[in-house]
């Protein structure tokens, strides 16, 4: 949920989720936590060019100058939003499979 493009909501969705799917609580809180300020240009750049893999040869190529405004943000928002939402499905897909590896290989015996 911490690269869904939902600002401000990211965490209160996930904990959400967490009520509806039983989740543990604090590890969810820590997971969604991956928009903090030193990923954000990460992420953002991530989902921006993900967004250009759909979108095919009408994508745009990001160049960083002085020169933005608000008209190339509305013409660039569409690749953003498509590529933050696939960013993220897979993202929860990879970690997740990793997640679930991990705690089958470190399970602890029944006792």
């Amino acid at each position: 949920m911490g690269i869904v493009p939902l600002w401000g909501f990211q965490l209160a969705i996930a904990i959400a989720g967490a009520f509806v799917f039983r989740l543990n609580k604090i590890l969810v809180v820590i997971a969604a936590n991956i928009s903090i300020p030193p990923m954000i240009p990460i992420v953002l750049f991530l989902s921006y060019v993900t967004g250009g893999l759909w979108l095919g040869h009408s994508a745009s190529h990001l160049s960083f100058s002085n020169d933005i405004t608000l008209e190339t943000l509305s013409k660039n928002l569409l690749q953003y939003l498509l590529g933050a939402v696939t960013l993220a499905i897979i993202a929860g897909i990879v970690f997740g499979g990793i997640t679930f590896v991990l705690l089958k290989i470190f399970k602890r015996p029944n006792t």
